[in-house]
């Protein structure tokens, strides 16, 4: 019964990290979304999405850098989606075999 309890906690928290990097790749996908579709940038939940896409973005912001704006948007907020997926895929794997 012990051992049932604590596979399912490492099975809940893997469930849970997972969730956080899909929260972070939606948001980073919706604010190329935004862009590319043109939205108001003095929309509240445009200017929301944007805040948390640029902390999120860490060091993947200003990577590439082509000359076209909307390219370096998609390149690099797409790069910065796809690491947060990657990472957190990899931390709830660990995290289930642990233990």
């Amino acid at each position: 019964m012990i051992a049932r309890s604590v596979h399912s906690g490492r099975g809940t928290a893997a469930a849970i990290i997972n969730a956080i990097g899909t929260i972070v790749a939606v948001i980073l996908a919706l604010h190329i979304i935004f862009g590319l579709t043109g939205a108001n940038p003095a929309n509240p939940v445009v200017t929301f999405i944007a805040q948390w896409a640029g902390a999120f973005a860490l060091w993947f912001r200003d990577l590439f850098a082509t000359g076209n704006a909307t390219v370096d948007m998609i390149v690099n907020y797409g790069i910065a989606a796809v690491f947060w997926l990657f990472v957190t895929g990899l931390l709830a794997r660990l995290v289930r075999r642990v233990g």
